[in-house]
């Protein structure tokens, strides 16, 4: 028996993996955050399938789901929406069940910062101009940030900044970006990236405050802020031109 963890994607069902499709495909139980992982999903599911959605249990109810599988011998797809590298509360279960001896594996998703940038249609690196994305999010009721790990550390860099869970401090981040960014940098927030309700609003530091205000959110967000969100005039990338020599592409000279 194994539990089989799955980013399932930012929102968009057919944005899992041919291999986290197959997973939920032969596990004949599942678990799946109902608030955020689209339910069409669970049409991957066996017939019989135990399914059990997450969004009200707690940490115990959920490890409880985890020994009765594992004592059945049956295997566990447990989906979480986008990739389980960041915010997926992923840690927590496996060091439940490393203590159990419970087999897991994890299979990584669509991220939804890759799925906001996908809808933006922009590149979040753009060379000699912002060549680091940074993604962190604000405090909230779930966890505090490490003190060092403030906005302004990150701003002072210049990099892409992919802000989560943080529409609700949207004036706090542009109090914080402004000085570093100026107040003309642009802003992108895109709410439920890839869902059938994404919302897009594009705007600069000096003006995204009063677009949400006019407009107001208060679902999945993400906060992208960056001159690469903009950028047009830029040096192209020597990757492809003539006269760089790689090991699959001899120069021209």
């Amino acid at each position: 028996m194994t539990v089989h963890f799955i980013g399932a994607g930012p929102g968009a069902a057919d944005l899992i993996t041919v291999r986290g499709r197959d997973l939920i495909a032969r596990c004949p139980v599942c678990l799946y955050a109902g608030s955020l992982v689209p339910k069409e999903l669970l049409g991957y599911c066996p017939a019989d399938a135990r399914i059990i959605d997450t969004a009200p249990m707690s940490l115990d109810e959920i490890e409880a789901e985890f020994v009765a599988a594992h004592g059945q011998g049956r295997d566990v797809a447990r989906l979480h929406s986008g990739d389980l590298s960041i915010y997926s509360a992923v840690a927590e279960q496996v060091r439940r069940l490393e203590r159990l001896a419970i087999p897991y594996t994890l299979t990584p998703g669509v991220p939804a910062f890759a799925a906001a940038a996908a809808v933006l249609g922009r590149e979040l690196t753009v060379p000699e101009l912002a060549q680091s994305v940074v993604l962190t999010r604000m405090s909230g009721r779930a966890s505090s940030m490490p003190e060092n790990e403030r906005l302004s550390v990150f701003a002072a860099s210049g990099a892409t900044l992919v802000v989560h869970l943080a529409i609700h401090a949207i004036e706090s981040i542009v109090t914080e970006l402004t000085p570093f960014y100026g107040a003309e940098c642009p802003v992108a927030v895109v709410v439920r990236a890839s869902w059938p309700d994404e919302r897009v609003l594009r705007g600069t530091l000096a003006d995204i405050v009063g677009q949400i205000a006019a407009a107001p959110i208060e679902r999945t967000a993400l906060v992208l802020v960056g001159r690469a969100l903009a950028a047009h005039d830029f040096r192209e990338s020597a990757l492809y031109d003539p006269d760089y020599r790689r090991r699959f592409r001899g120069s021209r000279g």
